[in-house]
């Protein structure tokens, strides 16, 4: 059973800094968070310009549930400048990468995978598929069921792997988040094709019609991404020159 809980990050990306940013949150801050706050990388993506805005890059922190999410939001706001002093450096080289973003906190599915599990089961993508849904008050934890029920069986065949089905707290129930791992680029084309004409795929579009909104957009791996690797970023993985913060 997941009792996990989920930072979930939309970052704007200053310029060409992308991949600067990526490796700054794999390699430096994942290893610390790790170690000071229980907080585990679930994935770090870029998005896909030809699929949404760019550019942009997705995070995803897993939590040690609620009490501990407001454990390190304790830790981290307990300041006046509302910063982990730290973190200082972190944060000063973060900002030179990015322009801001907008953060959500996800509640998975019980019966979803945890970042470990999916790594040692293999899970991983070539890209990954990111949908969110807007749903009528109170319809998320339904709308979930219908994804175990039918999109998991209706996307197999394909090859597409349930990485996360999460719905996001404090709203009312009206949103939900399904991530889809994608091994090869030729299954992302093939599901867009057989969406209409694939019966299975065909009542999962159904169900997916009658929600409020739909938005789907395709990303990929980071480098160092736990999925990417099997396991989480490691200090060893930094490449790039990092003061440790005293």
């Amino acid at each position: 059973m997941n009792d996990r809980v989920y930072t979930h990050e939309f970052i704007d990306i200053i310029g060409s800094s992308r991949a600067k940013y990526m490796h700054h949150m794999t390699a430096n801050w994942c290893p610390m968070a790790r170690e000071d706050r229980g907080q585990l990388c679930f994935g770090v993506w870029g998005a896909v310009g030809t699929s949404t805005k760019w550019p942009r890059v997705v995070n995803m922190w897993e939590e040690a549930g609620l009490e501990g999410l407001a454990e390190a939001l304790g830790h981290e706001l307990g300041a006046p400048s509302l910063q982990d002093a730290k973190l200082e450096t972190w944060w000063n080289e973060a900002a030179s990468f990015r322009s801001g973003g907008f953060d959500r906190v996800l509640i998975p599915a019980p019966w979803t995978r945890t970042v470990e599990e999916l790594c040692a089961d293999g899970v991983r993508g070539v890209a990954y598929a990111h949908d969110t849904f807007q749903l009528p008050p109170g319809a998320a934890d339904d709308f979930l069921s219908q994804v175990r029920d039918t999109a998991i069986d209706a996307h197999r065949p394909f090859g597409w792997e349930l990485v996360g089905a999460l719905k996001t707290s404090m709203r009312r129930d009206d949103e939900c988040i399904v991530i889809w791992a994608i091994p090869e680029w030729r299954q992302w084309s093939e599901v867009e094709t057989a969406r209409d004409l694939d019966p299975a795929l065909r009542k999962w579009r159904d169900i997916v019609w009658t929600t409020d909104n739909y938005e789907r957009f395709l990303m990929c791996d980071a480098p160092l991404s736990p999925m990417k690797i099997g396991r989480q970023p490691e200090r060893s993985d930094r490449t790039a020159e990092w003061i440790e913060p005293q």
